[in-house]
């Protein structure tokens, strides 16, 4: 995957017209360097020093062994999905409960000897379930600003649009978990759970996701070096570790960042938009154009959060020129950039999974069922309403 985006980069560069080779260049680390990019650069960087610092010292095997003892084995997947439902809709990101909750599906999956792909779709799905809910999510509030909506009256419209979608997926869950062996628990080493147990509390209350990693990784430095798991330079050394593991997944989305501001510099996008506005003639040839708009543009910047926001004006205009419900154009904007999002294979949420589970982003995509049916669900209600 670094080796593609490292070609197309290239490509990227050499085929921009209007500019100096040097400028092409600035510009390209402009878009790689660009201010939300790298704070989530820094998410990344927590994000690896804590689950390398908590698998050492024992907290993912305690938490695990725990997890064992409170769910029988056949309701493990659902109950992921569901956890990661209620995390993220209080911590409102995606990755951020993707970061509490990878290590452990991986360690499950390995001894229950149930798919890893399958576990971690269940996470990724339940992430994208707040974030495309929460009050405090990116995506929620920006949705709703440039539609000029309340975040109360968009979320109302909007969950009971990807409720039975959850429903559903989590039905889906029970089936395919349903044929698992049970696995006995181990012994839980209580104090061994005090990270994890804060993480996630801290993550429900809504604290920041940076402050919650920050103090997730100083607690398996307390709790590792108190009870001997390791010393003060083996939980460093396991911290760096961590840290080297996300190096690919970093660059990865600074090559995104830095290949969409090319494009956007060439004026490509400026002009998708205009033809796409230009070609509308119905309300439902605009809400589909509004779902086309956000998708096309998350595809490429690989960011949610940036897609809503640079097509949010013309969605706004789109959406008053043909009568559209703000609260509905915001739903659209929001629940179709997190679908794209959820399925994109070099998208910080898979990355991040992969790379916490040690597997492919491409094997988790097949099992991503609420990302894919809420993709659905939006264009059969774009086809339905359309009708009337």
């Amino acid at each position: 995957m670094l080796l593609i985006f490292i070609i197309v980069s290239i490509v990227a560069i050499l085929l921009s017209r209007g500019m100096k080779f040097l400028e092409r260049i600035t510009e390209f680390s402009k878009g790689a360097g660009q201010k939300d990019l790298l704070l989530m650069v820094w998410i990344f960087v927590l994000a690896g020093a804590f689950a390398a610092s908590a698998k050492a010292m024992g907290a993912v095997d305690a938490t695990v062994n725990l997890t064992l003892q409170l769910l029988p084995t056949n309701f493990l997947l659902a109950g992921l999905f569901i956890s990661a439902c209620v995390v993220s809709l209080c911590m409102g990101t995606s990755v951020g409960t993707i970061v509490a909750f990878m290590p452990i599906a991986a360690s499950l999956a390995d001894k229950t000897e149930m798919s890893l792909p399958l576990m971690a779709a269940a996470i990724v799905g339940g992430a994208f379930f707040g974030d495309n809910l929460s009050f405090i999510s990116d995506t929620t509030i920006v949705a709703t600003q440039s539609q000029g909506c309340k975040q109360s009256d968009k979320f109302r419209y909007n969950f009971f649009l990807v409720l039975p979608v959850a429903i559903l997926v989590c039905i889906i869950y029970l089936l395919m978990g349903s044929g698992a062996d049970e696995v006995a628990a181990g012994n839980v080493m209580w104090w061994k759970i005090i990270p994890y147990a804060a993480v996630l509390v801290s993550a429900a209350m809504g604290m920041n996701v940076m402050l919650v990693l920050l103090m997730g990784n100083v607690l398996t430095g307390i709790v590792g070096i108190a009870d001997g798991s390791y010393t003060f330079m083996e939980w460093t050394a396991s911290l760096t570790a961590g840290i080297m593991g996300m190096s690919e997944l970093i660059l990865i989305s600074m090559m995104a960042g830095g290949i969409f501001a090319l494009i956007t510099k060439q004026g490509v996008m400026e002009r998708f938009m205009r033809l796409v506005s230009i070609k509308i003639h119905t309300k439902r040839g605009a809400e589909l154009s509004i779902c086309l708009l956000v998708g096309v543009v998350n595809a490429l910047t690989a960011n949610n959060t940036v897609a809503i926001l640079s097509v949010g004006d013309i969605a706004k205009q789109i959406a008053t020129r043909f009568g559209i419900d703000p609260r509905r154009s915001a739903s659209l904007l929001d629940t179709t950039s997190c679908a794209v999002q959820g399925l994109l294979p070099y998208g910080a949420q898979l990355l991040m999974a992969s790379s916490l589970a040690g597997i492919s982003a491409l094997s988790i995509i097949p099992y991503l069922y609420y990302p894919m049916l809420i993709g659905l669900i939006t264009l059969l209600s774009i086809i339905v309403l359309g009708r009337k």
